[in-house]
């Protein structure tokens, strides 16, 4: 392919050296590193459930959650701010083993932790390696996908975000509340997943990067000019879903708690796996659909499902919250699934590091910077109204989303992917 860069060559010598990327020789490869970027959402949200066992053993506030919460945000931006590019310097199986190996050593603060310091250091770690993850193995997803398999990399890295973060959260409740030693075993059993998913790795996944380069930090996010009227339009509508997230990953819990009376924890993890799991679901059932199509629906649930939410809280009805969960986890799925392909399949190889890291940077701080606003906020009006008027601003965020994906021009919408080298077809909508 003319232009592609110099620094990637394909393992099997061809005559055309300016081909960039390796295709994998079996499918054992994209499912393995299909299966990392689930374990790592799954590693994410596992503790969510266990918080308020933590608060109410170790005796902290709701400032300290927030603290636990923005220590994650913090080491996860910075990694992908400094390293989002790496594995398009050095490889992607590289990047992959460091972040499974800093998952492992979170795992182990974890379950080796006796007060909120420990604690700290597992989120930092965890954080740190899912930052670190997030760019490369979505770049090898890309890379691993196949010819004749156009946006199964994609799709994939939507239904395994969503998937995964619902599964840590429902699993982890299940454990906390039915299991012997809730503070040590889900992270027992994530230990376990992470160090066969390291042989995985190392055995079964084809390095798709075989010319290396000298790699250069803090260079890792980009958005190339034909990307960037698409990427203004999807912004909203990614801020929105991805603040969604975390808000049920931190409030849904003990507003779930609350509105039902109940303080059982598998029905606290169950509310983010919800909407998770609804997520995952409207992803495979509209995968066909257009990015625009899905960007224009999620926005919809998006704006009526914490429209919803605030109508629960403010008649204190459990069933309407599930009920707008539900709906709301539609938005939360396809909403991501449209932003992310609308976006990746603008980018040629030489810029897709860049591109995802950038998408990934606007996503976390979505996820993270307004839940640590909320948990402050918390500490001063009280859990009820702080979601109240999460879920106010969300549904407008979403609504301007809606506004914006409708008044996209049709050159942005509409503008064709680059051809990529023989035997990797690129990303596009369905």
């Amino acid at each position: 392919m003319a232009g592609a860069p110099r620094t990637v060559r394909p393992a099997a010598r061809r005559p055309a050296a300016s081909e960039s990327i390796q295709p994998a020789r079996g499918p054992r490869g994209f499912w393995v590193v299909a299966a990392v970027l689930g374990f790592s959402l799954t590693a994410a949200s596992s503790p969510t459930p266990l918080y308020s066992v933590y608060a109410a053993r170790w005796g902290f506030s709701a400032i300290t959650l927030t603290v636990v919460f923005a220590v994650y945000a913090v080491a996860l931006l910075g990694a992908l701010l400094a390293f989002g590019t790496l594995s398009d310097a050095i490889g992607r199986k590289p990047v992959i083993v460091v972040a499974l190996s800093l998952q492992v050593t979170s795992l182990v603060c974890f379950i080796v932790a006796t007060d909120v310091g420990w604690l700290l250091a597992a989120r930092l770690a965890q954080g740190a390696a899912t930052g670190l993850a997030s760019a490369g193995v979505s770049a090898a997803l890309l890379d691993l996908q196949g010819a004749g398999r156009s946006g199964r990399g994609a799709l994939m890295n939507a239904l395994m975000s969503t998937g995964g973060l619902g599964a840590g959260a429902l699993g982890s409740g299940a454990l906390v509340e039915y299991a012997p030693h809730p503070q040590q075993l889900v992270y027992i059993v994530l230990l376990v997943t992470a160090v066969l998913l390291l042989a995985g790795v190392g055995l079964f996944v084809d390095e798709t990067v075989t010319d290396r380069t000298r790699p250069r930090l803090w260079s890792g996010i980009a958005v190339p000019k034909q990307a960037r009227p698409t990427f203004l339009a999807a912004v909203p509508c990614l801020a929105a879903t991805l603040a969604l997230g975390g808000l049920y990953l931190s409030l849904g819990p003990s507003l779930a708690s609350d509105l039902s009376h109940s303080h059982n924890h598998l029905l606290g993890g169950g509310v983010p796996a919800m909407l998770c799991g609804t997520g995952a679901l409207a992803i495979a059932a509209l995968r066909s659909w257009s990015p625009r199509h899905c960007m224009i629906v999620g926005c919809v649930s998006l704006t009526a499902g914490p429209a919803l939410t605030v109508a629960a809280l403010s008649i204190q009805n459990a069933g309407l919250f599930y009920a707008s969960t539900v709906i709301a986890g539609v938005g939360f799925g396809v909403g991501y699934l449209g932003a992310f392909r609308s976006l990746v399949s603008l980018a040629t190889p030489e810029h897709r590091g860049a591109l995802v890291s950038a998408i990934y940077v606007v996503a976390y701080t979505a996820f993270s910077l307004p839940v640590v606003v909320a948990g402050v906020i918390d500490t001063h009006i009280g859990l009820r109204d702080t979601a109240t008027g999460f879920c106010a601003v969300l549904a407008v965020l979403a609504f301007t989303a809606l506004i914006a994906t409708l008044r996209t021009p049709a050159t942005a919408k509409s503008a064709a992917p680059p051809q990529l080298p023989a035997g990797l077809n690129d990303l596009q909508s369905s």
